[in-house]
């Protein structure tokens, strides 16, 4: 939910909603009222934004907001509004940029020409807060407050009769900062009730990254650490850090078919609720195709299903299985099937996980896809980021009974191949796909080597992709080094090619 929306939060007589769902999340439902806030950051990073929304929400509910400008034009903040579907014609816009009153010039004969500027501000601001008496003002920004005092001090003591002023006419007020002195000089958290810093950092390739943080709050417990959020049309969106333990819920833990016999007898029984499996093995072994005949298994049974395409393009996806007897466009059709494309250049890790929230608890998804964990990989900063969201996010679709299938590319087609990271130790089980030369052919094999959930085989199948879909064969038991790719044969066993079709796999 954007803009000035009302949030899901009910604003209590001692909190105030700041129009942005995922700040209320953190704040644990809005800020503490009649209290003086710091929103600090860079120019950029949507610190104006921000405190729009926080006054558009204030006037849904009925309160009268006030934006004070020292930086800005009132009309060039209109403008920012109106980028964003907005109108202020509810709001009060004060305007303290002036011909005069910032002008060098203007010196003074008696007096220091700051003195005179800035209790001419403080007392302009004050005037206008006793005519209009708003229950939420924005005060933008200190930097030129910062510049009309010119000494510390008395930058200080003026910040602090603001504040008591402030306090005294039951005002929540957000001052905003853009960080352009010291960076060192705290004065300014020592004073705010609290403080949300914003960031933005810039990739080589792609959009910048935004994230913000609670670094203080008097009176009220708050999600510590960094968030993501989204600078768009229609405001802020953030994306609160995902914490598993919060999500406990109860479901079903009967295992569920993969709609393939020879696979559920590769898995000890077929697919455990509120567990994940991660496919491993090189491009084009088979993982994805394999990942849908199970997707399919589950829509077959009434189950509402996710797949996120990080590699292959939503048509070639489609066109594909559909080739392969496992068309998706009637579950599509029916609302039980969603298919998200993903860029891993825009979007971001924070923004990805409350994707997969919103699948979980709004869309009753119980079967998620994310193929493939090498694109993701690609949207993190590091591979330790990537754990750990990984973690939070693989113990949070635990929790809600989510079934879950993770596709991790390898480099490599035969010997010795390598991953870009090693998701082992999360993993619940671990189905390994591999290429292995037998009779002039290229063909595929498949093979369980962890499981927490069920008494797998310790046996090497072969897998084979075509018109009929997923075939899984008999155990290779006449070779050996069939993970290596290079297997010697010493027996009679069948393959693939020698059984008819339709008679291998469920």
């Amino acid at each position: 939910m954007n803009g000035h929306q009302a949030t899901e939060f009910l604003s209590t007589p001692q909190r105030a909603s700041t129009g942005i769902v995922g700040l209320d999340d953190i704040l644990g439902g809005g800020l503490t009222r009649d209290r003086l806030y710091l929103v600090e950051g860079t120019p950029g990073t949507g610190k104006t934004t921000l405190s729009l929304q926080f006054l558009l929400e204030g006037a849904a509910r009925g309160e009268a907001g006030l934006y004070i400008t020292l930086s800005e034009t009132a009309d060039e903040l209109r403008a920012v509004a109106a980028s964003h579907g907005w109108s202020l014609d509810r709001l009060s816009v004060f305007e303290l940029v002036g011909d005069m009153g910032l002008d060098p010039d203007g010196e003074q004969t008696v007096l220091h020409p700051s003195e005179v500027e800035l209790g001419e501000t403080t007392r302009e601001v004050m005037r206008q807060v006793g005519e209009l008496r708003p229950a939420r003002v924005v005060f933008d920004s200190l930097s030129e407050m910062r510049l009309l005092a010119q000494s510390p001090l008395r930058y200080r003591r003026q910040i602090l009769a603001l504040k008591q002023f402030f306090s005294s006419r039951q005002c929540t007020v957000l001052m905003l900062d853009d960080r352009t002195a010291d960076p060192t000089d705290l004065q300014l958290h020592s004073i705010a009730h609290g403080v949300v810093s914003l960031e933005q950092a810039p990739r080589d390739y792609g959009a910048e990254r935004r994230r913000l943080r609670v670094v203080k709050m008097r009176g009220i417990k708050f999600r510590g650490g960094f968030h993501d959020f989204v600078l768009d049309t229609g405001g802020l969106t953030v994306f609160p850090r995902l914490i598993a333990a919060d999500h406990h819920a109860a479901f079903d833990a009967a295992v569920h078919s993969t709609g393939n016999r020879e696979l559920d007898e590769l898995l000890g029984g077929g697919l455990v609720p509120g567990t994940n499996i991660l496919l491993s093995g090189p491009s084009g072994v088979g993982k994805s195709t394999t990942a849908v005949s199970c997707m399919v298994a589950a829509l077959e049974r009434g189950e509402f299903a996710t797949y996120y395409l990080f590699d292959e393009g939503l048509g070639t996806f489609l066109g594909r299985s559909a080739a392969l007897g496992m068309d998706l466009a009637p579950y599509v059709e029916a609302g039980r099937l969603t298919l998200r494309q993903i860029d891993p250049a825009e979007l971001s890790p924070g923004e990805f996980t409350s994707r997969v929230r919103q699948a979980v608890e709004e869309e009753n998804c119980s079967f998620i896809v994310v193929d493939s964990l090498n694109a993701y990989l690609q949207s993190m900063p590091g591979e330790k980021y990537l754990l750990l969201q990984m973690h939070e996010m693989l113990s949070y679709l635990g929790q809600r009974g989510v079934k879950t299938i993770l596709i991790l590319g390898h480099h490599g087609i035969m010997g010795d191949m390598r991953a870009d990271v090693d998701l082992s130790y999360l993993s619940d089980s671990i189905l390994v796909f591999r290429f292995f030369e037998a009779q002039g052919q290229i063909r595929s094999a498949i093979s369980v080597v962890k499981t927490r959930s069920n008494a797998p085989e310790r046996t090497i199948r072969e897998l084979r992709i075509g018109q009929h879909g997923v075939q899984v064969g008999k155990a290779l038991t006449d070779f050996e080094g069939v993970m290596s790719g290079l297997p010697s044969y010493k027996g009679t066993i069948s393959l693939l090619d020698d059984v008819p079709p339709g008679k291998a796999g469920g």
